[in-house]
């Protein structure tokens, strides 16, 4: 699949619209957004859309629900989580690992959640990967990965930035697969969190799942040395293979 940097997403353009506004300060730290028809109206987009959109900003930390009185905007978000470098589909594979399908190889502009964790300046082109895994014919995770801009990746892990620009984008591998074949005698470490969710309207139907299903969201960061060289967040919706998880203070 061409990586190309034309394509993005609906929803990543939205997400940045509303992450804008609340840095410009329209929605300050503590602040309630307007209800969802009014937001929408405001925005001049769809609900459905709208509600993906501010599902992502709640699950990077910058909103959170509070019930009776909606989406406010955080000002430092909670941190909780596991540290395990090892690809998601070997993780939760149970010894057989899944499937693995591309839905998206493509680059991407810095997102709020980018910014945050790969630390990418606002020209930054990073990639991106949209992957489904499944097992026994059934879809059991989503995951969402970039990789740290080109010249970072070559500063910071050359044998990493190769493999992912020098090779076609493989169809039945994931990022971070890629990312621990080329890390041999290349010292990784990991940060994740894990927090709970629901799948929403466009993730549902890539998993053949209701939008209100509930799910766990993770999202790890993976460095080499100082420098973090892969951002990814991996939804597993209700009854998928069981997630073996470490906690950390």
């Amino acid at each position: 699949m061409a990586v190309s940097g034309q394509r993005r997403r609906p929803v990543v353009v939205l997400y940045e619209r509303i992450a804008d506004a609340i840095h410009d300060g329209v929605y300050p730290p503590g602040s309630t957004l307007p209800s969802e028809p009014k937001l929408a109206a405001e925005l001049g987009v769809s609900r459905p859309a709208l509600r993906e959109a501010l599902l992502l900003l709640q699950e990077d930390g910058l909103l959170s629900v509070r019930r009776g009185v909606g989406r406010t905007v955080n000002d430092h978000p909670p941190r909780r989580g596991f540290e395990q470098i090892q690809p998601l589909e070997e993780l939760i594979g149970a010894g057989t690992p899944l499937r693995v399908r591309a839905l998206l190889r493509t680059v991407e502009e810095p997102t709020d959640f980018t910014t945050q964790h790969l630390l990418a300046s606002a020209r930054a082109e990073l990639r991106f990967w949209e992957t489904i895994l499944t097992g026994e014919g059934a879809a059991a995770a989503l995951s969402h990965e970039w990789a740290a801009a080109d010249d970072v990746l070559d500063r910071a892990h050359p044998d990493f930035a190769r493999a992912l620009r020098d090779e076609p984008a493989p169809e039945r591998t994931s990022m971070l697969a890629v990312l621990v074949a080329a890390s041999r005698g290349v010292p990784l470490e990991a940060h994740s969190s894990v927090t709970a969710t629901l799948l929403g309207q466009r993730r549902g139907k890539q998993l053949g799942r209701p939008a209100d299903t509930p799910a766990v969201l993770v999202t790890q960061v993976v460095r080499a040395g100082e420098t973090p060289v892969l951002a990814a967040k991996h939804m597993l919706p209700t009854g998928a293979p069981a997630l073996p998880v470490l906690q950390s203070n």
